[in-house]
């Protein structure tokens, strides 16, 4: 588990990164600007998940109401 705590942040900071690139290149006039923002969507969308899955699977399952 402890592999997915650092390959998530990584994977949302690249996809944070390659979302500020297009940005900057021209969405919607640039197909490659266009293309880039929604690889960089999915890499965030998979490194909040990767951290999130992570994090919940070292929490403490409860029993329930006592």
């Amino acid at each position: 588990m402890i592999i997915f705590m650092i390959l998530g942040p990584i994977a949302l900071l690249t996809g944070v990164t390659m979302m500020i690139v297009a940005l900057r290149g021209g969405v919607g006039t640039s197909p490659k600007a266009t293309a880039m923002l929604m690889a960089g969507m999915m890499a965030a969308a998979f490194g909040m998940l990767l951290t999130a899955f992570a994090i919940a699977g070292r929490a403490p399952v409860s029993q329930g109401a006592k």
